[in-house]
């Protein structure tokens, strides 16, 4: 089954618009698309899902 990205930003993103996008929910298919959120139709960045789940443990220890 494929999924269609369903992209967020966080929720301590402001309006200037100088955040990234993530769609977390495609995730058990082993990636999490990353995409500017002032270019959503620009190029998107495939993170592998472990790297990015250490990626945001790491920074919640900060």
């Amino acid at each position: 089954m494929t999924l269609h990205p369903q992209w967020f930003k966080s929720s301590y993103s402001n309006n200037d618009g100088n955040c990234v996008e993530v769609a977390t929910n495609v995730a058990p298919q082993g990636i999490v698309p990353v995409r500017d959120s002032k270019v959503p139709a620009g190029p998107v960045v495939a993170v592998g899902a472990a790297a990015f789940a250490a990626f945001i443990a790491n920074v919640k220890e900060q």
